[in-house]
């Protein structure tokens, strides 16, 4: 087995997930960077990164979930890092959201499960060594009108670490979530200016958080904080607390 440790991030190309890969690689990491289907962004995201790859899966797929499982354990035969960052969100009232607009967000949480427990399974439970990052949402616990199944989805995410912490007692793997206020990304900057300047009015820090400053909170729990775990760390410049 490679003294280099593995890392995966879901839904790596761009945003909060491609900031965490370059903070990992920065960091000694051989990262795998995954897509659903940004191939392109992906490609040349891994080419700037030291031996990096990219693995292609739909996390709602639980077919797609074991293929990807199966080609990184052919791969590098090891994964010491899992940061789960892929997320979707389709915005409308209640009222107006059909069962579909639900099952396409509601999908990739069960694929986060599905794929955190086969990670757990076939690398850190025979290892005994481990860390895992789940990124949920402020929105998560404060709710976010027009958002519903995504604020229940990140609500479900930082449960899954609580749960899963008290599940491996005993064993060395952490399991942490960060949850990110709102940060500068292509989602945020599509928002009108009026609802910018209402969501800085809410923020103490009266700025957006960048991609990167979250990736350093997620690089931090992957190299050090030896003594944090079950826990949800908020990196949202003051706007809620936990």
């Amino acid at each position: 087995m490679s003294e280099t440790k593995v890392a995966l991030v879901t839904g790596g190309a761009s945003g909060i997930g491609a900031a965490c890969c370059r903070a990992l690689a920065e960091r000694g990491f051989r990262v795998a960077v995954h897509y659903r289907g940004s191939e392109a962004a992906a490609r040349e995201l891994a080419e700037k990164l030291p031996d990096a790859f990219c693995l292609q899966a739909d996390l709602a797929d639980e077919s797609a979930i074991d293929g990807l499982i199966a080609e990184l354990k052919e791969s590098t035969r090891q994964l010491d890092v899992l940061v789960n960052n892929a997320g979707y969100n389709r915005n409308a009232p209640t009222l107006a959201m059909k069962i579909e607009d639900y099952d396409a967000v509601a999908g990739l949480a069960r694929g986060t499960w599905y794929l955190t427990k086969l990670v757990l399974r076939r690398f850190m439970l025979r290892k005994n060594a481990g860390r895992i990052i789940n990124i949920s949402s402020v929105v998560g616990h404060t709710g976010n009108a027009g958002q519903v199944p995504y604020t229940m989805v990140k609500a479900g995410i930082d449960a899954l670490t609580k749960s899963l912490a008290q599940e491996l007692t005993g064993r060395p793997i952490l399991i942490n979530s960060v949850a990110p206020g709102f940060i500068e990304t292509a989602m945020t900057s599509e928002l009108p200016k009026e609802i910018q300047e209402q969501i800085l009015g809410r923020i103490p820090l009266q700025r957006m958080g960048t991609p990167e400053e979250v990736a350093d909170v997620v690089a931090w729990l992957a190299t050090g904080a030896s003594y944090v775990n079950g826990s949800v760390i908020h990196v949202n410049g003051g706007m809620y607390g936990g």
